[in-house]
C-alpha cells in the first residue's frame, strides 16, 4: 500500500506542482499559444494509456506495468526539466502522461485485488486519499514557491525522490497478483495488438480534433480528424467484434449502466481538471497574486479533498443507499462552480476558500466512490479494464473542459478584467454540466457494497 500511494502522490504532486508553475513556463519559454498544450498533452497520453494497459494488467497482473510506469515517469520528469522550449517541454509531458496513464490504468484495480471486500477496499482508500490531500495540499504552494525562488524547472524535479522511493516499494514489497483472465502463455496471436492500435488511433485522433474545433472551427484538418475518429471506431468495433480475448469488451460502453458511469466520470474529469489548471490563472493573472500567493489560496481545495475522502470512507459503508454521497458530491460541486462564476477582478484571494473547498469536498465524495462502484457492478473479471475506462473518461473529459476553457480565454482575455469575466463564464457551464450529472444519477443501476464472490 506504500508503493501505490506513491503511484497517487507521484501523480497528484505533478498535477497541481505544475499548475501554480504554468503561467511561470509559457512565459519564461516564450510559449503563450502553447499553455493550454502543456496541459493537454499529458491528459491526451494518458486517456490513450490507460484503458490499453488497464486491459493488460487484466491479462497478466498490475505489478510490471506499476513498476515499469514510475520507472518511465521518473525518466520524463528529467526531460520535462531539462526541456530548451514549449514545444519540447509539450513532447515530453506527453510521454509522461503515457506513463501516468500506466500507472492509473493498473494502480486503482490493483487495489481490487488486493482488498476483494468493497467496504475493506474504500477504508483501505483513505491511504490514498491521505497521498493524495498530502500531494495536492502541498502541490500548488510547492509548485508557486519553486517557480518564483528557484525556476520552473525545478517543480518537475520533486518527482524524482517520490518516485525513487514509490519504485523501491513496489519492487520489494508489491505482491504479484496473478492476472484474472485466462492465461496467454505460448499463445501471444490471441493479444488483440489490433484493437489496441485502433484504440489509440480513435483517441488520438479524437482528442486532436476537439481541440481545434473551438479554436479553428471545422476546417479541412479537423474534418480528416473527425473522419479518422469516425472510421478508426467503425474498424475497432469490427475488430473486437471478432477478438477472441477482446482489447475493449464492447458491452462495456454499449449497456447503459456501464455508459452511466463513464459520463459521470467525464464530467469529474471536466470540473477536476479545469479547477486545477484555471483557478492558478485566474489567481495570478486575474487577481495579480505572485504564484507563492496562489498557492495558498488554492489549498482548501486539496486540503478538503483529502478530507472529503477520508469522512466519505468512514460514512458510505454504514448507508443502504451509497449513491446518496455521489448526490452529495456533485451538489458540492454544483456549489463550488457557483461560487466561482461570482468571482470578480476586485475579489479578495479569501473569498475563494468556500467555494474552493466545497469543490475539494465534493470530489473527496466523488472519485472513489465512481471506481468502487463501478467495480461492484462490473465484476472482478473485468476490474482492470472498466477501473481503466473509468480513468481514461476521467482525463478525456479534463481534456476536453481544459481545451475548451483554454480556447474561450485565448479569445476573450485581452486583459486582466476580461481574464476574470472569461473564466467565470466558463465556470458557470462546468456548473451545467455539474447540474446534469446530478440528474444523470437516477440512471445509476442499484449499488450494494456487499462482497462479490471469488
Amino acid at each position: 500500500m506504500l508503493g501505490i500511494a506513491s503511484v497517487n502522490l507521484l501523480i497528484a504532486l505533478d498535477q497541481t506542482v505544475i499548475s501554480t508553475a504554468l503561467p511561470s513556463i509559457v512565459a519564461e519559454l516564450n510559449g503563450v499559444d502553447g499553455y493550454a498544450w502543456v496541459a493537454i498533452a499529458y491528459l491526451m497520453g494518458s486517456a490513450v494509456s490507460i484503458p490499453i494497459f488497464g486491459r493488460l494488467g487484466d491479462f497478466f497482473g498490475r505489478k510490471p506495468f506499476i513498476v515499469a510506469s514510475i520507472a518511465l515517469f521518473t525518466i520524463t520528469s528529467l526531460l520535462c526539466a531539462a526541456a530548451p522550449t514549449v514545444f519540447a517541454l509539450i513532447g515530453a509531458r506527453l510521454l509522461q502522461g503515457v506513463a501516468g496513464g500506466m500507472m492509473v490504468g493498473t494502480a486503482y484495480a490493483a487495489l481490487a485485488d488486493l482488498f476483494p471486500d468493497p467496504k475493506a477496499r474504500l477504508r483501505w482508500q483513505m491511504v490514498l486519499a491521505v497521498s493524495y490531500g498530502v500531494a495536492t495540499a502541498a502541490g500548488p504552494t510547492l509548485g508557486g514557491l519553486l517557480s518564483q525562488q528557484v525556476g520552473w524547472r525545478a517543480t518537475f524535479l520533486v518527482n524524482l525522490p517520490v518516485g525513487l522511493f514509490g519504485l523501491v516499494c513496489t519492487v520489494r514489497h508489491m505482491p504479484r497478483v496473478p492476472g484474472t483472465l485466462p492465461s496467454l502463455r505460448g499463445a501471444g496471436a490471441l493479444l488483440d495488438w489490433s484493437g489496441a492500435a485502433w484504440m489509440v488511433a480513435v483517441l488520438s485522433a479524437m482528442q486532436l480534433a476537439v481541440h481545434r474545433v473551438p479554436r479553428h472551427g471545422v476546417d479541412a484538418l479537423t474534418a480528416a480528424l473527425l473522419a479518422m475518429t469516425l472510421l478508426g471506431t467503425l474498424a475497432l468495433i469490427r475488430t473486437e467484434k471478432r477478438a477472441r480475448q477482446p482489447m475493449l469488451p464492447l458491452d462495456l460502453v454499449t449497456e447503459r449502466r456501464y455508459v452511466v458511469f463513464f459520463a459521470l466520470s467525464l464530467v469529474c474529469g471536466a470540473a477536476l481538471f479545469s479547477l486545477i489548471f484555471f483557478v492558478p490563472l485566474l489567481l495570478q493573472d486575474g487577481l495579480s497574486m505572485t504564484p507563492q500567493q496562489a498557492g495558498f489560496a488554492i489549498t482548501p481545495m486539496p486540503v478538503c479533498s483529502a478530507v472529503g475522502s477520508i469522512v466519505n470512507s468512514a460514512i458510505v459503508v454504514r448507508l443502504q443507499r451509497p449513491v446518496l454521497m455521489l448526490v452529495l458530491g456533485f451538489a458540492l460541486l454544483l456549489a463550488c462552480f457557483a461560487g466561482l462564476h461570482q468571482v470578480q477582478a476586485g475579489t479578495a484571494g479569501w473569498v475563494l476558500g468556500m467555494p474552493l473547498a466545497c469543490g475539494g469536498l465534493g470530489l473527496g465524495f466523488l472519485l472513489n466512490n465512481l471506481n468502487v462502484f463501478g467495480q461492484q457492478v462490473v465484476g472482478k473479471s473485468r476490474y482492470g479494464i472498466f477501473t481503466a475506462l473509468l480513468q481514461s473518461t476521467r482525463m478525456t473529459g479534463g481534456m476536453l473542459g481544459s481545451a475548451a476553457m483554454g480556447a474561450w480565454v485565448a479569445s476573450n482575455a485581452d486583459t486582466a478584467a476580461h481574464l476574470v469575466d472569461a473564466l467565470r463564464q466558463g465556470f458557470l457551464v462546468l456548473g451545467v454540466l455539474v447540474l446534469a450529472a446530478l440528474l444523470l444519477l437516477r440512471a445509476l443501476p442499484p449499488i450494494t457494497l456487499a462482497r462479490q464472490p471469488a
